[in-house]
Formats: structure tokens, sequence, C-alpha cells
């Protein structure tokens, strides 16, 4: 099963938290805690990893507090989880960092296990904040634009539910 850390999951849930009102520019961690209902400790500490990952930025002060470094729209899922999870690839082999696996040199299917990370990273890459801001919806690519795996299926997409595709 691949699946994203706890902590991951609460990361995005604060900053789409964050996302989801743009006329507010400054958040408390205790403020996101009691909002979101999560621990105060697990809130502060996302916040000082989503801080050292250049994506939020810390106002000092008795009225301080956080903010999104850039529009949601600006700020992709992979970056989200990037800086809580690391890089994002799906197998050892996957990264770019070589020696990780003893079965490396030898692996027939190496090479397509690194471009299938490669689109689940390009397909978080297309999501932003704004984007989980609201529903999401599944579709399949369609047209003379669309691209079908080897059983000829076509390949499914994501995409705000207002109808812009990823």
């Amino acid at each position: 099963m691949i699946r994203l850390g706890k902590l991951t999951d609460y990361g995005l849930v604060l900053m789409t938290c964050m996302a989801r009102q743009p006329g507010r520019t400054l958040y408390t961690a205790r403020d996101l805690a009691a909002e979101n209902q999560l621990p105060l400790p697990t809130v502060s500490k996302l916040l000082k990893q989503l801080l050292q990952a250049k994506l939020l930025v810390s106002h000092r002060g008795i009225k301080g507090g956080y903010s999104l470094a850039r529009l949601p729209g600006q700020i992709s899922v992979a970056q989200v989880i990037g800086a809580l999870e690391g890089p994002i690839a799906l197998t050892e082999c996957s990264t770019d960092i070589t020696g990780l696996c003893d079965f490396e040199p030898r692996c027939p299917i190496r090479t397509n296990q690194q471009i299938i990370s490669k689109v689940v990273s390009g397909a978080l890459d297309k999501l932003s904040l704004s984007d989980l801001v609201g529903p999401l919806q599944l579709g399949a690519l369609s047209g003379a634009g669309a691209s079908a795996g080897k059983d000829g299926q076509e390949l499914v997409t994501i995409a705000p539910a207002s109808g812009r595709t990823q």
C-alpha cells in the first residue's frame, strides 16, 4: 500500500485551512490546532517543518503568526508532501539516490518504476492548495490529446469540480 504519513495528512489539512480563508493573513498554531481539532504540539511541529521548507512565513510579535509564503494556487500538493515526507518516490530505486536496494543493478522494472513515480509526482505537482479547497472529481482523458495505457484504457485525471482539468 502506498500511504502518506498521518503528519503529512495533517500538514495538508493545515495548509488547506490557511488557503481556504484568503482574507485572513495570519494564523497562530493555537488557532489552527483548535480549528482543525489537532494537538497543539503536532501543529507546532508541522508549522516549523513547513516554515523550513519556505512554504510558510513566520511573523513575530504579539499579533504574529504564520501565513502562506505564496498564493494557494502557487503551492502544490507535491511541495507540501515533499516538505513533510521527503522526495516523492514509490520505490527506493525511484529516487535519484543509487545503492538503496541490493536488487537495483539487476532489477528488470527499475526504469518503469521511475517513470511511474514521475507520473504520480507530476499529478501531485499539478494539484495546488487552491484545488484542495473545493471538491475534486475524477475523470478520464478523452479526445485527441488523450493518452492511453498499454491495455488501451484511458488514463485518469483529477480535476476540481469546476471542470478545470489537471
